[in-house]
């Protein structure tokens, strides 16, 4: 019998200065069984970076076609596909035909550069690709926040997000290693 992913509920309230985007966000996220928590998390700081009225998460995570988290116009054509993690080299070229812009967020502490060394040719013929990190540390401090329902007040400034949480604030600065090209 196969496992059904969890349902999760957040709310955000999102203070984006770097681009003028103020707005409150609630939504059901699908967890599936095999996703583990730090994942999750980079899921909602993607959103986070991200936020706009048209951004929405896709259904499931086992939609090869589609991307977990992207943004459309209203003629249905993707403008921004947002992937997560070390993803095949194929998938990300997949991508980048189909959506005007590609964003990475990737995690994992060592085994980044890894895969980025491993790839390096390849990332660098995708000039609609850009790639993140965040950092082990910062990822295993918000890890801590994970619960069903989650809800985060979150400031963006200089690309450095500020999120609180009740009493706790934590301080996430995103690492660029890829820009648009």
């Amino acid at each position: 019998m196969a496992l059904k992913a969890t349902v999760l509920k957040a709310r955000l309230s999102i203070s984006d200065m770097d681009r003028g985007y103020y707005q409150e966000h609630a939504f059901s996220l699908a967890q599936h069984p095999s996703e583990t928590p730090n994942r999750i998390m980079v899921r909602l700081l993607a959103f986070m970076l991200n936020a706009s009225e048209t951004l929405a998460f896709s259904k499931g995570l086992s939609d090869e076609g589609e991307p977990e988290l992207s943004e459309r116009d209203l003629t249905g054509d993707i403008t921004l596909w947002v992937a997560f993690g070390q993803p095949d080299e194929k998938w990300l070229r997949k991508a980048s035909a189909q959506a005007k812009a590609v964003k990475l967020y990737t995690y994992g502490g060592r085994s980044v550069p890894l895969w980025l060394a491993q790839n390096k040719a390849a990332l660098a013929r995708l000039p609609e690709l850009e790639i993140w990190e965040f950092s082990e540390e910062d990822l295993d401090t918000l890890t801590d926040w994970f619960e069903r329902s989650m809800t985060f007040q979150c400031s963006i400034t200089e690309g450095v997000l500020y999120l609180s949480k009740d009493d706790d604030a934590l301080t996430i600065t995103p690492i660029r290693i890829k820009d648009k090209t």
